[in-house]
């Protein structure tokens, strides 16, 4: 593989799941020694939290795992997005529909599920943790831990 890969993970908000999504997938990419050909990011098909940290719970469940997420700052998706990113991978059927939507239509291949790289969940979604409980928030993180493997893997593989 020649030059970098772009990552950018999207959920509706970011402010739960995409940075979440970001950080652990981070974390798995600096370990495997890849940071330097691994570019990721995590943006919001709404603009509800533009400049805001992720959400205390989500910080709080992902520093529990090793995952520091305070750092980050929620942006929404934009225009250029679609051309910069190699991947752009929604947690949901409906922000995928809101992402479809936007893209033009020569960029429309980068486009997916981030949960299609998973393969211990069996779940399609991340689900949205927003309005529930703290178990939630563990959900999330197991799934995208999940997901974070499969992707890293079908990255590692695309580099030899």
């Amino acid at each position: 593989m020649t030059g970098k890969v772009a990552v950018l993970f999207v959920c509706m908000g970011n402010i739960c799941r995409s940075p979440t999504a970001e950080g652990v997938f981070r974390q798995r990419v600096e370990a495997a020694g890849m940071a330097d050909w691994v570019e990721i990011d995590s943006a919001g098909t709404h603009g509800y939290h533009v400049g805001e940290q992720p959400d205390a719970r989500s910080m709080e469940f992902a520093l529990k795992r090793g995952y520091d997420l305070s750092s980050q700052r929620s942006r929404k998706v934009k225009a250029s997005d679609f051309e910069v990113f190699d991947h752009v991978l929604a947690m949901d059927q409906h922000n995928l529909s809101l992402l479809e939507a936007a893209c033009p239509p020569e960029y429309r291949h980068k486009l997916g599920l981030f949960m299609q790289h998973a393969s211990r969940s069996g779940a399609l979604e991340v689900p949205d943790p927003y309005y529930g409980g703290g178990r939630g928030f563990d959900l999330v993180l197991d799934y995208i831990e999940d997901a974070s493997d499969g992707l890293l893997e079908l990255l590692r593989k695309a580099q030899r």
